[in-house]
């Protein structure tokens, strides 16, 4: 299977093939529904922490005797129903992690550039040589490559190209070892440099 190979200015400069195990897969929506959950999972922090009857200060003293006042009977002060009292059932620091074997996730991310060609959206390119590291031209080089509003460019670190592309808003920049399957289907075009590509197929 093959594609267009453009240069930075969007003029087509020849063919380039894409190899059949990372592009030619049949997508499997079900597939990538459980990855890209795990994946979110992932990513939260787990952090949220609230503070029970236990935790909360204040004294453990009976506020009055159980019976005879005519009021309804409490132990604490500290008690969930009370004002400046615990939290019932609230959330405590936990994991959300869900492991998945490597193999499962390099298949994911095949499904996922293989979904992103069907829907034309793979772009390569020769190069993404910039001469200064200006914001203008890589939003240039982006608007004649038509990569829309979230693009992602997969390219081998260049400083230059990282300098300039970090203002530039719904833009992501990954290397192909850090590629998946979220990031890919996030993006409105997926950008590889023909370098980055090769790095990707050895």
């Amino acid at each position: 299977m093959e594609t267009k190979l453009l240069n930075i200015k969007g003029k087509e400069q020849g063919r380039v093939s894409l190899p059949e195990n990372l592009f030619g897969k049949k997508p499997n929506p079900t597939f990538l529904h459980e990855v890209i959950t795990a994946y979110l999972s992932n990513q939260r922090a787990g952090s949220a922490d609230v503070k029970t009857r236990a935790e909360v200060s204040g004294t453990g003293k009976k506020p009055w005797k159980q019976k005879g006042t005519g009021r309804a009977r409490h132990g604490s002060m500290r008690s969930p129903i009370w004002r400046h009292g615990g939290v019932a059932f609230g959330p405590t620091p936990r994991s959300f992690r869900i492991d998945l074997p490597a193999a499962k996730k390099r298949l994911a991310l095949a499904h996922a550039l293989s979904a992103k060609f069907l829907d034309d959206g793979i772009i390569i390119v020769d190069k993404l040589d910039i001469k200064e590291a200006k914001t203008k031209e890589v939003a240039a080089a982006l608007k004649n490559l038509s990569a829309g509003r979230k693009p992602l460019v997969v390219a081998n670190r260049e400083p230059k190209l990282l300098q300039a592309g970090r203002n530039i808003t719904g833009m992501t920049q990954t290397v192909p070892s850090d590629l998946n399957a979220y990031v890919v289907l996030n993006s409105s075009k997926v950008i590889f440099t023909k370098e980055a590509l090769e790095k990707m197929v050895k």
